[in-house]
């Protein structure tokens, strides 16, 4: 076992190499560094949270309900459109899809499968009833 974790090390460094790691976290470095784009994700939380505490009442009022959800969904289509949140965004899906491909990879091998050959397919549904290729 001791091998397989050398590896697994191994390929932790090997994943904080390539680009797709480097681009998310320096997309989340500007992000992080944008005042523009924190301040309305700390709107966003307010209005939030203003919103679960009118919720909450037993007098809740549902136009103030309605108003705030109105403004936090402006809110959120603010920092969406923000260059910095997109970047981020693009990056992290990137990350997301180069891990997914790895973690099939592995998982496939791990049952048995062709370290050679073994890839990510986005349609497995991982049912087997529902396709049958994998095995």
């Amino acid at each position: 076992m001791e091998n397989a974790i050398k590896q697994a090390r191994e390929l932790g460094r090997a994943i904080q190499n390539e680009d797709f790691y480097k681009e998310l976290y320096a997309a989340k470095d500007k992000a992080d560094a944008d005042e523009a784009l924190q301040a309305l994700i700390a709107l966003f939380n307010q209005k939030r949270v203003a919103i679960n505490n009118e919720a909450c009442k037993s007098d809740r009022d549902e136009e103030v309900l309605h108003t705030l959800n109105e403004e936090m969904r402006t809110v959120y289509s603010q920092i969406m459109s923000n260059e910095n949140m997109i970047a981020y965004n693009n990056a992290k899906q990137n990350f997301d899809t180069a891990l997914n491909r790895i973690n099939a990879i592995i998982e496939q091998c791990a049952e048995g499968g062709d370290p050679d050959t073994a890839d990510f397919d986005p349609s497995c549904t991982h049912d087997c009833s529902t396709c049958g290729r994998c095995h």
